[in-house]
């Protein structure tokens, strides 16, 4: 069940009790106790759509006794989850048979896309598609649009019709596509810049300059690319990176003159603070190096990997000690075959395994949450419960199926210890069905029906 929010609805001061669970440092780097931050029977107060305070229900009840509180026994409340990289106009061909990258770019990506030069078209999809985010419990998200401006113009009306935190653009590509879907290094260059003068930072959206891949852009239009990250420093840089080894061979071919994939971006001024770049799974040593020293970030899209035969992320080594770069999780819809960022992080549990490394549920959980607002530079607004940051939050239930009833017992954990292994039961065994709602800044946007 969705809520549309009006202003009658909306309290200025309100108060949620619950167990809570969100990270203030990184697990990969800290330990469980330094990074971890669980309250068995907490409290949540908001004011004007942002967190007030958090503590223990026994400190703050008093405090707080006269305003109205909100009480979810035997779940846990959790940030709302950060999706780093999806495309809104592949909804429809999530689970297309039977191809690897380039092959279904063109069997099913390109004649898809087409369809969104048509706006009311783009926006039905839209309105999909951002609700079945709010059932999957994200509520922030860095998106590909299409070519067309319209598609952004679509994607950002919806978004900011739910008061969104989302992240979007308008895919740049002059060549190596269907000439329907073609755009010009100085068209790309003049609709970027008038959708960024309209829409970023408007209410809670921001823009993406969104040039496809290398392989679908010239030089010419690159280098317009980085003229608009010039002229707006504050938006972002969004696109592919070493998704597939036949897409990494093309890219050699296409720019001889580079030393890797990583500087064609590099050279046009791609790589920077607020760079993300989906994929990465055939990255050199000195490519992670680059990232590394750049602070850009890496969407890690695990199920699309496994889906569309790429590869296995070297989750490891980007995590390192040395040379750590950002990290998100990416469903990457359509290449993706789940928008639920449980499943997501499930596969990547997997992907660690088949490399022999280890990723604890705790890990998972911070990617999914504080991990990606770093990667989309927003850890100062979303991400957990710190004071002042926006209140997105969701209400999960970890035996919300019958098997997950089954494995874990009703009692709430009560010490970290015993949390741990709830945790990972819900990563790998959930899915939509545990998002019990989702809140936008304090507000109910998604509840399921009682």
């Amino acid at each position: 069940m969705f809520f549309e929010l009006t202003q009658s609805t909306k309290t200025s001061v309100k108060a949620f009790r619950c167990s809570f669970l969100d990270f203030i440092e990184d697990p990969f780097y800290v330990s469980t106790a330094e990074s971890v931050r669980y309250i068995a029977d907490g409290m949540l107060v908001i004011e004007k759509g942002k967190v007030k305070e958090l503590g223990t229900y026994e400190n703050l009840k008093n405090k707080y006794s006269k305003i109205p509180v909100t009480f979810y026994p035997d779940m846990t409340i959790v940030p709302g989850f950060i999706d780093t990289h999806i495309h809104f106009p592949q909804m429809e061909i999530i689970a297309s048979y039977g191809e690897q990258l380039l092959e279904w770019l063109n069997k099913y990506t390109f004649p898809t896309e087409g369809k969104f030069k048509d706006k009311a078209y783009a926006q039905k999809v839209a309105a999909v598609f951002l609700d079945e985010l709010l059932r999957n419990g994200t509520t922030t998200t860095l998106v590909f649009a299409a070519v067309y401006p319209e598609s952004v113009e679509a994607f950002f009306e919806e978004a900011s019709r739910r008061n969104l935190r989302a992240i979007a653009g308008k895919v740049m590509m002059d060549r190596h596509a269907p000439d329907f879907l073609r755009d010009t290094a100085q068209t790309s260059y003049l609709q970027s810049k008038q959708l960024i003068q309209k829409w970023h930072k408007k209410g809670r959206l921001l823009y993406a300059v969104t040039p496809r891949f290398a392989i679908t852009s010239t030089d010419e239009q690159l280098r317009l690319a980085g003229k608009l990250l010039q002229e707006f420093p504050d938006v972002y840089l969004h696109t592919h990176l070493s998704e597939n080894v036949d897409e990494v061979a093309w890219v050699r071919e296409l720019f001889p003159d580079c030393e890797s994939y990583l500087n064609v971006y590099d050279r046009a001024g791609l790589v920077g603070e607020k760079s993300v770049f989906a994929h990465g799974v055939h990255l050199s040593d000195e490519e992670f190096r680059r990232l590394s020293a750049a602070k850009s970030a890496i969407a890690f899209c695990p199920t699309s990997n496994l889906f569309l035969g790429s590869g296995l992320f070297k989750l490891e080594q980007a995590k390192s000690k040395e040379y750590p770069v950002k990290v998100g999780l990416g469903t990457d819809i359509g290449g993706g075959t789940s928008f639920s960022l449980l499943q997501t992080a499930s596969e990547a549990y997997k992907v660690a395994q088949l490399q022999r490394q280890k990723l604890s549920p705790f890990q998972a959980l911070f990617l999914a949450t504080l991990g990606g607002a770093r990667a989309l530079s927003l850890e100062d607004k979303i991400g957990n419960f710190d004071a002042g940051k926006e209140a997105d939050f969701i209400v999960v239930n970890m035996r919300s199926t019958p098997l997950m009833a089954f494995r874990n017992r009703e009692a709430t954990p009560t010490s970290l210890e015993e949390l741990v292994d709830r945790v990972f039961s819900l990563v790998m065994l959930g899915d939509d069905r545990a998002i019990s709602a989702t809140y936008i800044m304090g507000e109910l946007a998604y509840e399921v029906k009682r």
